[in-house]
């Protein structure tokens, strides 16, 4: 398994975030090849504006391994991080983290700034873009082309 696998994992729960009508991002947190961890946006659902795909992965995975850090661990997510899941993914002491598509108005890890890139935190992650990025970008671009297209009728 290498990180398309898992990327095409985190694909899928994007589609399921986006059959419950939430914009399609999804998220996995692997550890020594094994998925721990799961989530999917849900803020609308959830009315929980911290209901991001990473935040619901980083639960699902600490409650599995009955630990709040996360060390060793790698966290696949579709859409490039913003600045609040970064934090969680600091905090969580996640060893590397792979995302798929750029985020140019919210993402973190370049496209606005890149807080993974100071060194001064006391955790430094690994940060891997752009695996599956056309197929990540491509959903969430066909997502709001269909939400802008039924706004407009």
């Amino acid at each position: 398994m290498n990180d398309e696998f898992f990327m095409r994992e985190a694909i899928s729960l994007a589609l399921a975030a986006e059959c419950l009508g939430e914009v399609p991002v999804g998220a996995l947190v692997v550890r020594d090849g094994v998925i721990v961890g799961r989530g999917f946006n849900s803020p609308i659902g959830d009315h929980d504006p911290t209901a991001h795909a990473e935040i619901a992965a980083l639960r699902d995975a600490a409650r599995n391994l009955r630990n709040y850090r996360l060390p060793g661990c790698e966290l696949f997510v579709t859409l490039e991080p913003c600045a609040m899941c970064a934090g969680a993914v600091l905090q969580a002491r996640i060893a590397r983290l792979i995302y798929g598509a750029r985020d140019s108005k919210t993402g973190v890890h370049g496209s606005v700034v890149d807080i993974f890139a100071v060194e001064r935190l006391n955790h430094q992650t690994e940060v891997l873009g752009g695996v599956l990025a056309e197929e990540c970008g491509q959903l969430l671009s066909d997502f709001f082309l269909a939400r802008r297209g039924r706004s407009g009728q």
